[in-house]
């Protein structure tokens, strides 16, 4: 199966094979690969509306919420995936974000 352009937008949590939606990142993979984006979009979304009824608890600092570092931990994926199927310009910018190791 060939690598086709797939767009997402981490800013809205979607992932698409057509450019109709606003996107900030063109990435070359195979169409079957960008189901990952998905389902941690989807877990991302997931956690966020548990976070939405446990901020009305302010004594539970952000460092301190399990839910948050869940968060955390997959746009860290996230971005490793736009960093491995991205093209050089979007590797450096992946590079620069304060979070990523190698």
């Amino acid at each position: 199966m060939g690598k086709n352009n797939v767009y997402v937008s981490v800013a809205n949590l979607t992932c698409n094979l057509h450019p109709g939606s606003s996107y900030e990142f063109v990435l070359k993979m195979e169409p079957f690969k960008a189901r990952v984006f998905m389902k941690l979009f989807n877990q991302m979304q997931e956690l966020e509306a548990s976070n939405a009824f446990r901020a009305h608890m302010p004594f539970i600092p952000y460092h301190l919420d399990r839910l948050n570092h869940e968060i955390d931990h997959r746009l860290k994926k996230v971005y490793a995936l736009i960093h491995e199927f991205g093209d050089e310009e979007t590797k450096k910018f992946v590079e620069q974000l304060p979070y990523f190791t190698r």
